[in-house]
């Protein structure tokens, strides 16, 4: 049989985070081809990350503009991935979550005649203007896809009631637990003008915020917010790793520049970053992917957010959606600051998330896809979630 060539398409932080570990199952598997090809939708945040994970495109469309509309990037992933699909001729397009650049790759490879694998599937939290424009991207892919890998058992009843064919769905669990379990072996030093935060005796709040839903009222609610829980508690010291968008990191500085206790500091490289969920005590985020990262280090969650479109950590009690307001932020942070108990509780609930072995999942998964058979997993190798942690809890 011939060999599967696979086009795989990236463009952000996120993507390449999630389907760096599939990129690295496809390429070590038999039968595959693989060719990356990056659009470039965030250039800094996706170039640190792919020299982290030591993928290097094949096709690098270098799509980013400074401070561009959603129309403008849509029509340019567009054009150029229909050029680079025409280029490439893969048998499957694959693409992972809820982009600009997935919507888009994906209407192009429709457009070809191109089947499309979405890793990720049937995350919906039901309202298309929250997250915006992740929820639309993402219902629309579906639309237009033929694989449909879902991380979690919600994630494929919300495929059903949209009426997929079940035998189009299948359970992988989500590839960030993948992620993480790469990196278990490898040492994780933070910088030394962050490593000074960390003094004895002080508690680490961990805050990222960049969604375009929240700009505006909501974003200076939850400046707000953070700056007043600094003020309440003289042991924290909150870190808020701030979104090169200008619109962010503009707000974020006129409201918390100088604040007590508040560090401001740029994008964080991924190793950074997760040795810093390692070690702090409280995250607030309106960030998807620490939602699904968070659990596996047994650090609760506070979502800056209405909704969610990842409710299972919610339900296994890890994490709670609290809104934008300052005075709920402080009121929820409070709580779990000032009770060990309800401390805890969140911690130590079970991460619903993933069991590190969803590449492998959707390796086999494209495999009997290429053969001619149904993508269809028997039930006991699909995903079942069963409590993983990849770290050890409160590692300092």
């Amino acid at each position: 049989m011939t060999r599967c060539r696979v086009a795989v398409a990236l463009g952000t932080r996120p993507e390449t985070v999630k389907l760096a570990p599939v990129i690295a199952a496809l390429r070590q598997a038999d039968g595959f081809e693989t060719v990356v090809v990056a659009t470039a939708q965030h250039r800094q945040l996706l170039d640190q990350f792919l020299s982290f994970f030591n993928i290097h495109p094949d096709l690098d469309l270098n799509l980013m503009q400074d401070r561009q509309s959603l129309t403008e990037l849509s029509c340019r992933v567009l054009t150029a991935m229909e050029r680079a699909l025409r280029e490439v001729r893969p048998d499957l397009l694959l693409v992972q979550g809820d982009t600009t650049t997935v919507l888009y790759s994906a209407l192009a490879a429709f457009y070809q005649d191109i089947p499309v694998a979405h890793v990720e599937a049937g995350l919906r939290s039901h309202d298309l203007r929250k997250p915006f424009p992740e929820e639309a991207n993402r219902a629309l892919t579906s639309v237009l896809t033929r694989i449909h890998l879902a991380p979690t058992v919600r994630a494929r009843e919300d495929l059903l009631r949209e009426n997929v064919p079940p035998s189009r769905i299948v359970v992988t669990g989500n590839t960030v637990v993948d992620a993480l379990r790469s990196l278990d072996s490898r040492p994780l030093p933070l910088p030394a003008e962050i490593e000074s935060l960390l003094e004895p005796g002080t508690r680490l709040v961990l805050v990222t915020c960049h969604r375009r839903e929240s700009w505006g009222d909501d974003l200076r609610g939850i400046c707000t917010g953070i700056r007043d829980l600094a003020v309440r508690f003289s042991d924290v010291r909150v870190l808020y790793a701030v979104h090169p968008n200008p619109v962010v990191q503009e707000e974020a500085a006129r409201i918390l520049g100088g604040a007590p206790r508040v560090h401001l500091t740029k994008a964080l490289d991924y190793p950074t970053f997760i040795a810093l969920l390692k070690r702090c005590h409280l995250v607030l985020t309106d960030s998807g992917g620490v939602q699904e990262e968070a659990p596996s280090f047994a650090k609760p969650v506070l979502v800056l957010r209405d909704v969610t479109e990842r409710p299972e950590a919610a339900e296994a009690g890890m994490a709670k959606v609290i809104g934008t307001s300052p005075e709920r932020i402080v009121e929820e942070a409070s709580r779990l600051l000032s009770d060990p108990a309800a401390y805890r509780a969140m911690a130590g609930a079970a991460n619903p998330y993933g069991d590190g072995h969803a590449s492998a999942r959707i390796v086999e998964v494209l495999r009997r896809w290429h053969r001619g058979e149904s993508p269809w997993l028997p039930p006991d190798r699909e995903f079942v979630p069963s409590g993983h942690r990849i770290f050890a809890a409160g590692a300092r």
